[in-house]
């Protein structure tokens, strides 16, 4: 296949809308990795026989050499599609609003980019097509397998519908947020709405703990350190009349640095011991940690944007987000880079009318295969 053609271009095109047409959850994309595992062997690319449910890892140049690491994620959402395009998803209720089916393609074509220079390669280059990204648990199967030891550097990338197109963005430093998930769960005593004397009021409570909450960023975490505590759901009641007597409050952390981190789970459980005191009440507190910060290797991020540029990209070094992303395990293992796609479009990330700008996905494809091949360059240079 001749690789700076229409027909290449054409041909990733096609294969990521297949993807968009049949998303399927985290965990359940059995069929999405049967489609990746039939084009890699159909460009003769190994495949790692690793114990992983769904998602894959391939393998292109000598045995032997330095290893350097792509990762893609594979994974949908549950939302119904909203936009209007020929290739909308065919599972109700579910599709690809992150860009994944993106990732994937951009993957497959660095790697048949690199399967047509075996030959030349300094060295190894493995592409993860990862399973589980948006329930944060995926690259830990990865890592699990093996499949990162002795690796040189890990990037991956994810698409950025802000940044203009042929933009790639990157920081060293943290890049994205560690996220935490709560769920707090009040019991207190119903009566009558009539009689409040005879209740131990759970609204009253949970909404003066909502205030509570917000106090750990606005008083506790140091004003240098970006953090967010949000409460998403307040459930209490069901009649007019009645003082329930239970009240649900869930919601999540975002937190940039790990002291921040353990500081605002540590006052989150100081509040509830000192709620449940005071109002002489059961407050449960289920503390759900997900994926760490994001933190970028200096070298790699510099990296990661210079080589944007010999490649007829724009670089831009850009600001930290909130999203979270459990690729922030691999860096915990393996040095490297986070790097941010532009593909300029409207809607934002997880929008159910969030769309792909195609144009994009050819360049990708070959700006990652570049960057391994460039990283691999300079390791045996020494």
């Amino acid at each position: 296949m001749s690789l700076n053609t229409e027909e290449f271009a054409t041909y990733l095109t096609d294969f990521r809308h297949e993807l968009h047409r049949y998303p399927e959850l985290s965990t359940q994309e059995v069929e999405t990795t049967r489609r990746i595992r039939q084009q890699l062997a159909h460009h003769q690319i190994r495949i790692l026989d690793l114990p992983l449910n769904t998602g894959l890892v391939a393998e292109v140049g000598p045995l032997d050499g330095p290893l350097f690491v792509i990762r893609s994620d594979i994974d949908a959402l549950p939302i119904e599609e909203q936009a209007e395009v020929s290739y909308r998803s065919e599972h109700p209720g579910i599709m690809h609003a992150c860009g994944h089916d993106f990732h994937s393609a951009a993957a497959l074509g660095a790697a048949i980019i690199l399967k047509q220079q075996e030959a030349q390669l300094p060295g190894r280059v493995r592409i993860l097509f990862q399973a589980a990204e948006e329930i944060g648990v995926g690259a830990l199967d990865i890592i699990a397998t093996g499949a990162l030891e002795d690796a040189l550097a890990v990037v991956g990338i994810h698409n950025d519908p802000s940044l203009p197109a042929g933009t790639i963005g990157c920081k060293a430093g943290p890049l994205t947020a560690a996220v935490d998930r709560f769920a707090l769960s009040v019991q207190g005593i119903g009566s009558h709405a009539a009689k409040p004397e005879q209740s131990i009021d759970p609204i009253v409570i949970a909404s003066q703990l909502v205030a509570s909450l917000q106090t750990i960023i606005s008083r506790n975490t140091p004003s240098a350190d970006n953090a967010v505590v949000s409460i998403t759901q307040f459930h209490s009641g069901s009649a007019w009349n009645i003082i329930p007597d239970k009240a649900w409050l869930e919601g999540t952390v975002r937190s940039f640095s790990a002291e921040a981190r353990q500081l605002i789970e540590q006052r989150f459980q100081q509040i509830v011991v000192g709620f449940s005191a005071a109002f002489a009440v059961e407050i449960d507190l289920d503390w759900q940690a997900g994926p760490p910060s994001v933190v970028n290797d200096p070298h790699w991020a510099t990296f990661a944007l210079e080589q944007a540029v010999k490649n007829g990209l724009v670089a831009k070094e850009i600001d930290a987000s909130p999203i979270g992303e459990d690729f922030a395990y691999y860096l915990q293992h393996t040095p490297g880079a986070f790097i941010m796609v532009g593909t300029g479009e409207i809607h934002p990330l997880h929008h159910p009318a969030f769309k792909i700008n195609d144009q994009v996905l050819l360049p990708t494809a070959h700006y990652l295969a570049e960057i391994a091949i460039a990283g691999l360059t300079a390791a045996q240079a020494g």
